[in-house]
């Protein structure tokens, strides 16, 4: 029975471990503000003018409409994208950076 007890503990610290490591891995959210442009391929769109980090960002998808945004200032939250997941992707525009967009807010209805 002890052994039992000690079998089921490990077991379940091990999965608490994994589970910590999972959540830790998980790419984090940031944001990024710049001008949105559209890409040379439809309904592909790239951030170019960042105010810090990468010179563009290529927007490997997005839940938001960007469609109307385009020539906008805006500020795209969501997550990185590897760059070699990126570029196997059809239609991405090339960038040092990429993302997955879940939400914008525009900035200023010009560019600089």
């Amino acid at each position: 029975m002890k052994k039992l007890i000690l079998a089921v503990l490990v077991v379940a610290c091990a999965m608490t471990i994994s589970m910590r490591t999972s959540a830790q891995d998980a790419p984090k959210e940031h944001s990024m503000t710049g001008c949105l442009r559209a890409g040379d391929a439809p309904g592909s769109y790239m951030l170019s003018d960042l105010e810090k980090g990468p010179k563009s960002v290529g927007i490997v998808s997005s839940t938001a409409n960007l469609k109307p945004h385009v020539g906008h200032k805006i500020e795209i939250t969501g997550t990185a994208v590897p760059a070699a997941d990126a570029e196997a992707m059809k239609d991405v525009p090339k960038a040092p950076h990429y993302m997955k967009v879940t939400a914008i807010k525009m900035i200023s209805p010009t560019c600089p």
